[in-house]
């Protein structure tokens, strides 16, 4: 009996499965990628970061960011720089330069009063090699978790209420254009 039993569900699952992998080709994706050329990324090999002299860029945004949901990972930012920028005596970078950039990352808010955050990178400046600057600056919401995570271990006395303040969310990520933010210019790196 029990051989039996066996033997048809072999049969079964032997007949029931005549499926073949088969190659699927995205057209869509091969004429895309065939009209590309690809871009060799900068290779910085020859460096030398000992130095600690840095000179701070001021900027401010020309656009208000009211949360980090009217952005969007890739979206090009301007800033502006706020006063000149001075080293040796020379004017490295005048004031009212216009700087773009763009949004590299966004987390939103998070339970028990994470903050929510936008990074902002790819900072352009003229005449002025990339890997002397700081990459990224990242604008941060309120944190609400230094005041969640006492009130959640006071009100463990008391079962289930501890656990509603996981539902306490962050701040959200603003950026004004009177906020004035700070990059470093590093002169002496190599």
């Amino acid at each position: 009996m029990n051989n039996r039993i066996i033997f048809t569900i072999l049969l079964l699952v032997s007949i029931s499965l005549p499926c073949f992998p088969e190659i699927v080709k995205d057209e869509f994706a091969d004429a895309y990628f065939k009209k590309l050329t690809p871009v060799k990324p900068e290779s910085h090999l020859s460096y030398n970061y000992e130095s600690t002299v840095k000179i701070p860029i001021k900027l401010h945004i020309t656009e208000d960011i009211k949360n980090e949901t009217h952005v969007f990972e890739g979206q090009p930012v301007t800033f502006i720089v706020v006063s000149d920028v001075i080293h040796n005596g020379n004017i490295i970078i005048p004031k009212g330069t216009t700087v773009p950039a763009r949004v590299e990352t966004i987390i939103s808010s998070g339970m028990n009063g994470i903050p929510a955050s936008i990074i902002f990178g790819d900072f352009k400046f003229k005449n002025i090699d990339a890997n002397k600057i700081d990459y990224t600056y990242e604008r941060f919401g309120q944190d609400r978790s230094l005041w969640v995570f006492p009130l959640k271990w006071a009100l463990t006395i008391l079962p289930p209420t501890g656990s509603f303040t996981n539902f306490i969310k962050g701040g959200h990520a603003k950026l004004k254009k009177n906020k004035i933010i700070e990059l470093n210019y590093y002169p002496e790196w190599i």
